[in-house]
């Protein structure tokens, strides 16, 4: 079975779901309140998980009620947990407010996330089993290029996954394999608003890019090849928080498990276009024959 290590975050999402998110100042009315297990590390491990890898997490939640809810709702989705950490004091939150268009707006409260700034004997044993790495840039960014540079050393392919958007140093670009932005991250990160120029000066970093567009889907960029942009499927949208999360975990277990570029990415949209149909985070994620019977395939087995 494909082995995806995850090394990121684990927050409590507390969403609240508005007709319209409200300007600077106003107060506005809620139709309904949630608390949903999320945070970017541990949505891009439940969407692995979900979509038929073996899957571990590395990274860290305190010592109180969300903690354990977060840890409990990992394992539930088949994640591995041995390697994240419980430490004094609280777990990292992410207060969303989700509007009826499906648009979002987070505000993230590290908490115990910011205690993992470095990698223990076993997370870098662990991370030589992996197939693939994934990272975001929501734990400490010294444990970040940690990580990206330990997977370098040992073989093991990175995914990195730019949010929340900030300038990446060198060395963490140089250990990147692939970089998954969405568009406003590939923007804030380039000075290019239009996506294939984003592209193009994003591959003189990194090896293999892919930009995903939200509703118009995503582009794939490698150096020496023509461009692909794959489109998204046609849906209406009633929360996309974590859609992004969604297609990274999906994607990395397409590749990892040799399907063509072209169709790893499909498969992934499938995926990221099934988790915006419903609410939450990882409560959004689909299954692996959910992924399947949307992207036309017949259900399989993961190799």
């Amino acid at each position: 079975m494909t082995s995806i290590v995850v090394l990121g975050s684990t927050n409590m999402d507390l969403v609240a779901y508005v007709p319209r998110a409200p300007a600077r100042g106003e107060t506005v009315t809620g139709r309904e309140f949630r608390t949903v297990p999320g945070g970017k590390g541990a949505n891009q491990a439940v969407a692995a998980a979900r979509a038929g890898a073996e899957v571990s997490l590395i990274g860290a939640v305190g010592a109180d009620e969300f903690g354990a809810r977060l840890r409990s709702a990992l394992e539930h989705s088949g994640v591995d947990t041995d390697l994240l950490r419980t430490v004094e004091g609280p777990s990292g939150t992410a207060h969303i407010v989700v509007d009826d268009e499906g648009g979002n707006a987070i505000v993230v409260v590290p908490g115990a996330n910011g205690t993992v700034t470095s990698l223990t004997h076993g997370d870098e044993a662990l991370i030589g089993t992996a197939d693939a790495l994934l990272l975001q840039l929501e734990l400490p960014l010294s444990v970040v290029v940690e990580g990206a540079r330990t997977a370098r050393g040992l073989g093991v392919r990175t995914v990195l996954t730019p949010a929340p958007a900030r300038a990446l140093p060198p060395e963490l670009l140089a250990a990147t394999d692939l970089l998954v932005p969405n568009e406003h991250e590939a923007a804030a990160l380039t000075g290019h608003a239009e996506p294939h120029a984003a592209a193009q000066a994003l591959l003189r970093f990194v090896p293999e890019v892919v930009i995903t567009l939200g509703a118009s889907g995503c582009l794939y960029a490698t150096r020496g090849a023509e461009p692909v942009t794959v489109p998204a499927p046609r849906v209406r949208a009633v929360d996309t928080t974590a859609a992004g999360d969604t297609f990274v975990g999906a994607l990395a277990v397409a590749l990892a498990e040799g399907r063509p570029v072209p169709g790893a990415l499909a498969w992934a949209s499938a995926a990221a276009a099934l988790s915006v149909q419903r609410a939450g985070a990882s409560t959004s994620m689909p299954y692996r024959s959910e992924i399947e019977a949307a992207a036309g395939e017949p259900e399989a087995e993961p190799a």
